[in-house]
């Protein structure tokens, strides 16, 4: 916020706050991880305790962020938190990758979703169908019916924001009323009218990889830790809480048990329908989990509901992330352009059209590559963000929460060993990926330096957002 404009209003209570990281953490990758995940780790108890765990390290995560939200009530997430202990450089990189990573990438991978899920109609939208056009195996770049409607999709909800976000507020709120009626009737009418049986979560399946165990289940909670993002929503809109230090807290604790909770139980359904071994490589897991369950005209409606349901992911990050672009190219710390608003549609249009562009791109990414590059990138700076709270806690007049207090530094140290771990295996087995995620941080930080820097405020922190 501006120096001598009008602030915000404190008028968000628990229920709000609560609604809004749940809306944001059900995305892409419960509708398709379960799948990959089948072969990944071959037995149900290892893929339920997977989910167990990343909501547990949300959890954490949400904890210490409900902190870093109170001391920092002006918003701006991870970007004020790491300006503030590491300098502008920081600051900015994590924008720059917010614009890829954060954004770009994870609207491609739902859009990608969303052809696949269209695939139950359209065979010649799966992914499987698309033409190579470059690479091989697992690293095949495909064109086809799949990146077409993906790019389709992405277009659309790129023009629809262009001119203007009232009528996609209206449309995200159909969409997202939606999603979450769809999962708790997928969820309901599985266990009580679907054909599926208890003895699938003793069948274990053949693993598809020869990573040992332990380094995979770190990389396979890559993965759900993409599922989780979304659990630090509250803390951007922390300045207009009513009574912050307890609504934050509680908001990012209730929103990111009630995710956990809804979804193991989906993932409870997914096994319930069919054992593992017939669920590996499926990526438009829940069509295949309802045919199962409901035989092939019911799935047909589920597979079109959930197909909905991505419109719904797809929508709100092509809505929120211009906007963050537009805060911080504001305060000096991302390319000017993605400042200017359209003197009619009071939009920042080049910054809308440019995430349209980067994710149209982005399509022709492997899905699986795709998420794996999202969750290292998001969980590093998730990190960072969290080593910079034993910065803070040393300076006077910072206030310190009861519940980070608890067993201090217990909570904090559990959520950057678990990141750290994460990275350590993604560099190690996936290095390609985590050296695009390397490149993603260079060049923000040569941006930056290169043609930033003299723009940026002192206090940058304060300036805006």
């Amino acid at each position: 916020m501006t120096a001598g404009k009008a602030g915000l209003l404190r008028q968000l209570g628990l229920i709000s706050a609560t609604a809004l990281v749940v809306s944001n953490m059900i995305g892409t990758v419960i509708f398709t991880g379960t799948g990959f995940l089948a072969g990944q780790l071959g037995s149900p108890n290892l893929v339920l305790s997977i989910w167990v765990v990343g909501g547990v390290v949300a959890f954490l995560g949400a904890i210490c962020y409900s902190e870093l939200g109170v001391n920092f009530p002006s918003s701006g997430g991870e970007y004020v938190y790491l300006t503030r202990a590491f300098g502008p450089t920081w600051g900015f990189m994590t924008g720059w990758a917010s614009f890829f990573a954060g954004f770009s990438a994870p609207i491609a991978a739902a859009a990608l979703a969303f052809s696949e899920y269209l695939g139950h109609f359209f065979p010649a939208l799966s992914q499987e169908n698309a033409p190579v056009i470059a690479g091989s195996g697992e690293w095949a770049i495909r064109l086809g019916g799949a990146q077409a409607v993906a790019c389709g999709l992405v277009a659309v909800f790129t023009i629809l924001n262009v001119f203007g976000v009232q009528r996609v507020a209206r449309v995200q709120n159909v969409l997202t009323g939606a999603k979450v009626l769809v999962l708790l009737a997928f969820i309901v009418l599985g266990f009580t009218l679907g054909s599926g049986s208890a003895s699938h979560f003793a069948t274990t399946a053949t693993r598809d990889v020869a990573t040992p165990l332990i380094a995979q289940f770190a990389i396979s909670l890559v993965w759900v830790y993409v599922a989780y993002s979304g659990w630090n929503a509250a803390t951007y809109v922390a300045e207009e809480l009513r009574q912050p230090a307890r609504t934050l807290p509680l908001a990012l604790g209730i929103g990111t048990a009630l995710v956990t909770t809804l979804y193991l139980l989906l993932n409870l359904v997914f096994i319930y329908a069919a054992p593992l071994e017939d669920m590996k490589g499926k990526e438009a897991v829940g069509a295949f989990a309802a045919s199962r369950l409901f035989g092939p005209e019911i799935a047909g409606i589920f597979s079109g509901l959930m197909a909905l349901s991505l419109m719904s992911t797809v929508n709100a990050m092509v809505t929120i992330g211009p906007r963050v672009y537009y805060a911080m190219a504001g305060n000096g710390a991302f390319p000017a352009i993605a400042g200017k608003v359209h003197p009619r549609f009071h939009t920042p249009v080049a910054a809308i059209v440019a995430q349209g562009v980067c994710t149209m791109l982005m399509t022709l990414t492997p899905f699986p590559q795709l998420v794996v590059y999202i969750g290292i990138t998001l969980n590093f700076f998730t990190v960072m963000s969290v080593i910079s709270m034993f910065l803070f806690r040393r300076k006077p007049g910072w206030q310190k929460l009861r519940v980070v207090s608890f067993a201090y530094p217990l909570f904090p140290v559990l959520f950057i060993l678990v990141g750290a771990w994460m990275t350590y295996q993604g560099i190690v087995l996936k290095p390609y990926i985590a050296l695009a995620t390397g490149i993603t941080l260079a060049t923000g930080a040569l941006v930056y330096h290169l043609r930033l820097r003299s723009r940026a405020p002192e206090n940058p922190a304060v300036e805006t957002y």
